[in-house]
């Protein structure tokens, strides 16, 4: 009876081990994950006002950068434009207007 009961008790060993190890786990990425939200440089940027001067809010759409008047405009926050994509938008020689 007690070699059953020892036998059971190993087998249900590694199982529960493996659950508590990914629980801890998935603890600490969500710990982690929320660390880089909080420092992420967007957040920073947006918490002090320092927004690039071409940097504005589009109703429906969120933060963009870059001339939304140019078709090449990546509408993204990150990205002004899908050819020049670090350059500036002023005087910008791929300029082409939206039809």
């Amino acid at each position: 009876m007690l070699e059953t009961i020892l036998i059971f008790v190993l087998g249900l060993t590694p199982p529960l081990l493996s659950v508590l190890l990914m629980h801890r786990a998935k603890e600490r990425a969500q710990v982690r994950l929320r660390a880089a939200m909080q420092t992420s440089p967007v957040v920073w940027s947006r918490q002090r006002n320092q927004l690039p001067p071409d940097h504005y809010h589009l109703e429906g759409v969120g933060y963009l950068i870059g001339d939304i008047t140019c078709r090449f405009n990546a509408r993204s926050p990150y990205m002004r434009c899908a050819v020049n994509p670090c350059g500036s938008c002023e005087g910008c020689h791929h300029y082409e207007a939206r039809e």
